[in-house]
């Protein structure tokens, strides 16, 4: 079954200033796609959680229904931010927007798709600060950590784009450039020009599970110079694709019953071992994806005998990096 377009981030983190200008972009949201032939539709629905209790009507914030570019359709001013932040008991008052993606045009109020990220806006009582003022992470990075789930198997596509969309709006007198470090023959390519980083193959868990790269971002003003380098992390998402496997080929065990043997005594043991997964929890769900049976056509030795069954989380090395996988011992 195609679960379709995702998102490579569960949430996202963006501070709005008093007074910014009508059209002033915030920040870029981008997804990824189950199959080559979907395209990406992003939508907003119309109203802003404030608090746990309260909504409100969206009047200031909007998103390009094919690129994910989230914008100011109104400036907020003070009256905005004053109403906006009643009872909002956080020091910096947030307002939470949800971001919806489907693989065909939204219609009207079409707000329960199941692909949904959270924006959260932290609402700033200043206006935006100069940008000379702005140390070299604040023009670079933003408060969230760079850091993105990717799921195996899936086609490759873009997933983030380094360069902040306000701060290249607002501070244009700036250089600023971007490098991705990472080790050679990693699967991500960034391209200058846009800034953006591409996956560029399908990814496979079994082989590696997480990625650690690093951003480094140089700024330019005039003859100063600064650098600021933060890790760049990729986890990929598991799909079941791949069976259990036993390690030395077998899947019985024989049992040699002596006379006198004791309640509770381990008579045989077999070793499953599962690549794929890793244990779930509540531990029953992990049980039931596999059972033990003893094969008999004797009652007695149902009633007598029974296969327990322990379960743990191993580490396989592949290449050299670790990839978790469960020990089902019986």
């Amino acid at each position: 079954v195609a679960l379709g377009l995702y998102f490579p981030r569960k949430e996202y983190l963006e501070n709005v200033y008093i007074d910014e200008p009508v059209g002033m972009p915030l920040l870029r949201i981008h997804a990824l796609k189950d199959s080559h032939e979907e395209v990406a539709h992003f939508h907003l629905c119309q109203n802003l959680i404030i608090s746990r209790a309260r909504q409100h009507e969206n009047n200031w914030f909007q998103i390009r229904e094919k690129n994910g570019l989230l914008y100011l359709s109104k400036s907020l001013d003070r009256e905005d931010f004053n109403m906006l932040s009643v009872g909002n008991w956080m020091p910096l008052p947030k307002v939470m927007l949800y971001v919806f993606l489907s693989s065909h045009p939204f219609q009207e109020k079409e707000c329960d798709s199941a692909t949904r990220t959270t924006v959260f806006l932290s609402l700033i009582n200043a206006t935006a600060p100069a940008c000379s003022s702005l140390t070299a992470r604040q023009l670079c990075f933003t408060e969230m950590d760079l850091s993105f789930h990717i799921k195996e198997n899936k086609p490759p596509g873009t997933f983030h784009q380094l360069q902040l969309p306000s701060v290249h709006h607002l501070c244009q007198n700036l250089s600023i450039s971007y490098k991705l470090l990472a080790a050679e023959g990693t699967p991500f390519w960034y391209n200058e020009d846009t800034t953006s980083v591409r996956v560029t193959q399908r990814l496979d868990r079994e082989e590696r599970e997480r990625y650690e790269l690093i951003a480094k971002c140089t700024v330019r003003e005039g003859f100063r110079e600064m650098q600021v380098e933060v890790p760049f992390l990729v986890n990929v998402l598991d799909e079941d694709d791949s069976p259990p496997f036993l390690p030395n080929g077998t899947d019985t065990a024989d049992a040699v019953v002596e006379f006198s043997r004791k309640e509770g005594t381990v008579l045989s043991t077999l070793t499953v071992y599962d690549a794929d997964t890793t244990p779930i929890y509540p531990l029953e769900s992990s049980r039931k994806k596999y059972t033990g049976t003893i094969i008999t056509d004797d009652p007695w030795i149902s009633e007598t005998f029974r296969v327990e069954h322990i379960f743990d989380e191993i580490h396989f090395s592949p290449n050299g990096s670790q990839v978790r996988g469960t020990r089902h011992e019986y």
